[in-house]
């Protein structure tokens, strides 16, 4: 009888070494498949990937302990119970958490965008200065910072402006009174866009400027459509040139639209 009970107790000693034995090494499958997929690549992503560690370090070793005390045969049907009730309560105390979590999982592993990005997200545009599994802070042209749960940016449409990149397109409209040329006008203000030293110009790499010309009854819209190497900086090189190209027209005498009241005597002037 006594050598029964000993090697019950052995196989179970063993099956108790095969359960933590087996909890360690899916531990580290999972560390590694974590650290694969995130990326150690910056102080952001390994404080991420230490987080999910130790969430996944609790989940297994608890579910090897209760796997443990079931070898034993302890009664385990009021420990899972319990387990499960105050899992639910956590869970709807921790719902929002849980959910930025899984979002900032989701936006490591797609590769949304990352650090350095500049981004929309509705119309909120912003410079990506730092993502955690709970929140990402973007920072505005005004150099004010915003910090966003990542669920929150997951329902949003999401548009990344310099898709990985350090170069993006921008815009500015123009206006001129449609009584004067417009490729004059083009011309005048394709000038000031390439001089400017934060505008990049290369054709193999296709960057180039266009423009969009819309008329409209007294006014004739110039679009301008070009890429910057400063995409923080997007409203303050914007401003500069527009800036410096209503300087540039009106020593072009090109002028924006004129009151119809006005407009005869400047015909007849230019006459």
């Amino acid at each position: 009888m006594l050598e029964l009970i000993n090697i019950d107790l052995l196989i179970q000693i063993v099956q108790a070494v095969i359960i933590v034995a087996s909890a360690f090494i899916l531990l580290k499958l999972f560390n590694g498949l974590i650290a694969k997929v995130i990326g150690a690549r910056n102080e952001d992503r390994k404080r991420a990937i230490s987080n999910v560690k130790r969430f996944l370090q609790i989940v297994i070793y608890s579910a090897a302990l209760v796997l443990i005390l079931w070898v034993f045969k302890v009664d385990v049907t009021g420990l899972l119970a319990g387990l499960g009730i105050g899992a639910l309560v956590i869970g709807f105390a921790l719902k929002d958490i849980i959910e930025n979590w899984v979002s900032g999982l989701l936006i490591f592993t797609g590769k949304t965008y990352k650090i350095g990005d500049v981004i929309q997200v509705g119309n909120l545009k912003g410079l990506v200065t730092a993502i955690s599994l709970r929140t990402t802070i973007l920072k505005t042209y005004d150099r004010n910072e915003i910090i966003m749960p990542n669920s929150l940016l997951l329902k949003e449409k999401i548009i990344n402006l310099t898709g990985g990149g350090k170069e993006m397109v921008v815009n500015i409209v123009f206006c001129v009174d449609y009584v004067f040329s417009v490729e004059k006008a083009k011309a005048a203000i394709e000038a000031v866009i390439r001089s400017h030293p934060c505008v990049v110009v290369d054709l193999k790499r296709k960057r180039e400027i266009r423009f969009l010309v819309k008329s409209r009854e007294w006014t004739t819209e110039i679009e301008a459509l070009f890429w910057i190497n400063r995409p923080e900086n997007e409203e303050f090189i914007k401003s500069q040139i527009s800036e410096l190209v209503k300087k540039k027209l009106a020593e072009e005498e090109i002028l924006p639209p004129i009151p119809a009241i006005m407009r005869k005597d400047f015909l007849g002037k230019s006459d």
